[in-house]
């Protein structure tokens, strides 16, 4: 019995041995003149027909990269299929892996533009009840100017590199002011249909858009709403640019072809141990990294400027997230009602001077204008309600005959309409721009170092099981010997398996786009100062003192292309500065700077820091002369 025991345990002996010889050889055909191992391993994997495998192990001096010395299961015909399928695997494999940070970054782009277009529709309907409401006779002439204007502002929104929010905003108030100017300052002159409208009456209209600037019948409120706009949806616009950008880059990067170099290496690394049989034996992680490093380089090149925009991306949805950053935006779309009710009210109050001037540059339209000077108490009253209580009523205006001649002096008593009051909305959309933006900065912190990391993430693939010994690109090794080199390109030149001649030229002009583009942003929205200071104080150079403002910048930082208006009109605006967060990583530049934050009231008054409709009735109640 003890002897039946010996001969188990040498039997069992040998089958560990025969096991651990297996391992040690890549489970190596058992049949050393047989390829059938290899045509298994390449009629699985769907390499290319099955036919090129040749039965039994030969010589082929035609072999270009699996060269060698002694008998080969492969053929040229072979290494060409493999070139194609390990190419075809590699991309692929990018692919899988940048699926779920594609999917991320096309799901919050359209989020945020579904949210944007849900504020600004709302933010377009107030708007227009403002002339349903206060100017019934100027409504149906003034919805199409709404559309423009918010269709002008979305295009800036969504970042639009063609639109320009100045030129959006003066456009909608060239073409009402002729509205304003025939049927409110001068009621019942110029008031023709549109059937009969002559071509007198058209030039007249574009006279007065073509010197609406000049004459400036609206006063400051024009410069202070794209002051206002600018300010406010910056935000909003930067992200929308660095979302677009973002999602081109992951386009790029999953179009970006491997070289035939490339296609080489990754050939001797997963399939020239096929050649001798050994179709299980993993390649080993210096000769993967060196060889996924160096197909990946031009990928690899983004690393740096992707971190940074996904770190510019994180303070952008930081900034959307916090209360007072959103009900910033928001209140800014709400205050547009506002801007318009409060220009249209600077017309009215200085009807017969706006009217002398432009009967100077444009002529007089009849003999004798016609103007419906506005009671100031009355004035006083509406401007007291709210922003949206105008101090006129259309219906008695238009509607009501009024007496030909000195009418500048003529009393008309106007309806106030309800007041309008301005808040932020406390909706599900008001709530979901908030819980979207800290969704979105908590996920894409992930993915700072995608690019960087993408060449060792696709070698933890190939590298999933561990081995005592490994493929060294020649032959079966126990650790590699060569030299692993960096991700750079500087470092490629040194790499041992493959020869790097330049780099994919659609990523390389995708990193400069990434590189200006950061940089541009951080401009405008006025953080660039703050790390150009700390540059400087890292090297020694004299920091300049804060300002205060929640824009750090000067001209010559740019900051006008962000909307901060250099007229003394705006100089007034209110914008508070809320300090840097202490807990804050200091990753790349952007990360560790605070954006501006400007302290938002329940009033578009108090938001632009502009004149009071209260003042501008004030001063007309105290001037001499006034009648009472």
């Amino acid at each position: 019995m003890f002897r039946a025991v010996l001969q188990n345990v040498d039997l069992f002996g040998v089958i560990f041995l025969f096991c651990a010889f297996l391992q040690e050889s890549g489970c190596r055909s058992a049949d050393a003149d047989s390829c059938h191992e290899v045509k298994t391993a390449y009629m699985m994997r769907q390499i290319g027909p099955v036919e090129l495998v040749p039965d039994r192990p030969g010589t082929d001096e035609s072999l270009q990269v699996c060269v060698h010395p002694g008998l080969t299961c492969c053929t040229s015909k072979m290494e060409d299929s493999y070139m194609t399928a390990v190419r075809s695997e590699t991309q692929q494999k990018m692919r899988s892996y940048s699926f779920e940070l594609k999917y991320l970054i096309a799901g919050h782009t359209k989020a945020y533009k579904e949210t944007f277009e849900s504020l600004l529709t709302l933010t377009s309907n107030l708007t227009n009840t403002l002339f349903d409401s206060a100017y019934s006779g100027l409504a149906s002439d003034c919805r199409p100017l709404v559309f423009q204007l918010f269709t002008g502002i979305k295009r800036h929104l969504y970042g639009d590199t063609n639109s320009s929010l100045h030129n959006t905003v003066r456009r909608f108030y060239d073409d009402l002011f002729p509205l304003v100017y025939h049927r409110l300052l001068n009621p019942g002159i110029g008031r023709i249909s549109s059937l009969s409208y002559s071509s007198t009456s058209t030039n007249y209209d574009d006279c007065l858009r073509l010197t609406r600037q000049d004459v400036s019948p609206f006063g400051p409120h024009p410069r202070l709403l794209v002051s206002n706009l600018s300010r406010a949806l910056g935000v909003g616009r930067a992200l929308s640019r660095l979302l677009r950008l973002a999602g081109e880059v992951m386009n790029a990067t999953e179009k970006a072809t491997l070289s035939r170099e490339c296609g080489r290496g990754l050939v001797r690394m997963q399939y020239c141990s096929h050649c001798r049989g050994l179709t299980l034996i993993r390649p080993c992680t210096g000769l993967c990294v060196n060889i996924m490093r160096g197909c990946l380089v031009s990928v690899a090149e983004l690393g740096g400027p992707w971190g940074n925009l996904v770190v510019l991306l994180q303070r952008i949805a930081a900034t959307l997230a916090t209360s007072s950053n959103h009900n910033n935006m928001e209140l800014a779309l709400l205050a547009v009602r506002n801007h318009v009710n409060d220009a249209i009210l600077h017309a009215q109050l200085h009807g017969p001077h706006i009217t002398a001037t432009v009967e100077k540059v444009c002529g007089p339209q009849a003999a004798g204008p016609m103007m419906a000077s506005v009671n100031p108490t009355t004035l006083h009253v509406a401007a007291s309600l709210g922003p949206s209580a105008l101090a006129t009523s259309e219906k008695s205006s238009v509607m009501s005959p009024l007496s030909v001649g000195p009418a500048a002096h003529q009393h008309v008593q106007l309806q106030s309409p309800r007041p309008f009051p301005l808040k932020g909305s406390r909706g599900e959309k008001s709530r979901s721009l908030k819980k979207l933006s800290r969704e979105f900065e908590g996920s894409i912190q992930r993915y700072q170092w995608f690019f960087s990391e993408l060449p060792e993430m696709l070698c933890e693939s190939e590298l999933e099981f561990e081995q005592h010994t490994c493929w060294s690109g020649e032959d079966v090794v126990e650790s590699y010997a060569g030299h692993v080199v960096g991700s750079t390109l500087k470092a490629q030149r040194e790499n041992p398996e493959m020869t790097i001649r330049n780099t994919d030229p659609v990523l390389k002009g995708v990193k400069q786009k990434l590189e200006q583009l950061t940089q541009e942003l951080l401009v405008e929205l006025g953080w660039a100062t703050k790390a150009r200071r700390r540059e400087e104080e890292e090297e020694g150079g004299s920091a300049q003192t804060d300002r205060g403002s929640g824009y750090d910048c000067d001209d010559e930082d740019g900051c006008e292309a962000s909307g901060k208006e250099t007229n003394d009109d705006t100089s007034d605006t209110s914008s508070g500065h809320s300090p840097e967060s202490e807990n804050m990583a200091p990753p790349p530049p952007p990360h560790h700077l605070s954006p501006p934050q400007v302290a938002v009231p329940g009033s578009a008054h108090m938001m632009t820091g502009e004149p009071l409709a209260l003042t501008l009735v004030t001063l007309v109640l105290l001037s001499p002369g006034d009648p009472h």
